[in-house]
């Protein structure tokens, strides 16, 4: 068997930048959509399988990653794309925008971490990665958005605890964090800014994949800054 690739969110623009460089370094992409999500994705079969999955339902998404390692044997790679951003400051966050956040950040992250966690560590080799925001490393980064950043300060923790159980394996869980990503969306709603200084989806994929080649395997980086200028 080849090597596997699980992409949440692989309609995005990240995951479909992450999907186009894993499928150009040999793995079969198993890329997880929203149901009735538009976006077409127009990979071969042999190379691609699309499959329409809930995250934030735990059982969906168990099922998901086990369904994966009977067919294929193995998980070798998962990046973990899906999430979603709040505006608020704290007079303006109720505890259930926080919730909101929560089940959008981390409980879609961790349904499927906690799976491809466990087989890696069964098959002692694999690499997970987690998409974090400068909000949720500092919180200088995240006047305004307060919802949002504690639920993405979660992530840094996972990746710490989950990294302390694969001590010795051949496991690690990176956190990626990317400044202002190069997408139609934030070209639409920032169109003053200064779009060379943000940072591409291709060159966040490329990052990521080359955590995953043999010549980084020694590589037990925890926290990935994809910032180029911004």
């Amino acid at each position: 068997m080849g090597k596997t690739a699980i992409v949440t969110g692989s309609s995005g623009n990240l995951g479909q930048a992450v999907v186009k460089r894993f499928i150009a370094a040999g793995y079969k992409v198993i890329g997880t959509v929203v149901p009735n999500d538009p976006v077409p994705m127009d990979f071969p079969a042999e190379v691609f399988e699309k499959v329409v999955v809930d995250l934030m339902n735990e059982t969906d998404a168990t099922n998901f990653v086990n369904n994966i390692v009977s067919k294929y044997e193995s998980v070798d790679a998962a990046i973990l794309t899906v999430g979603g951003f709040a505006m608020g400051s704290v007079a303006d966050t109720a505890s259930s925008d926080i919730l909101k956040q929560y089940k959008l950040n981390f409980e879609t992250t961790y349904h499927v971490a906690r799976p491809a966690f466990a087989q890696m560590m069964k098959q002692n080799s694999g690499r997970i990665f987690i998409t974090g925001a400068r909000p949720g490393l500092n919180p200088k980064d995240a006047k305004g958005m307060v919802a949002y950043s504690l639920a993405k300060s979660l992530i840094f923790r996972l990746a710490e605890l989950m990294n302390g159980e694969a001590k010795g394996k051949n496991v690690v869980v990176s956190v990626v964090v990317p400044s202002t990503i190069d997408t139609p969306q934030n070209r639409q709603s920032m169109p003053d800014a200064d779009f060379s200084k943000w940072v591409k989806p291709e060159d966040i994929a490329s990052i990521i994949c080359y955590h995953c080649t043999e010549e980084a395997s020694a590589l037990r980086e925890p926290v990935i800054k994809v910032y180029n200028n911004a």
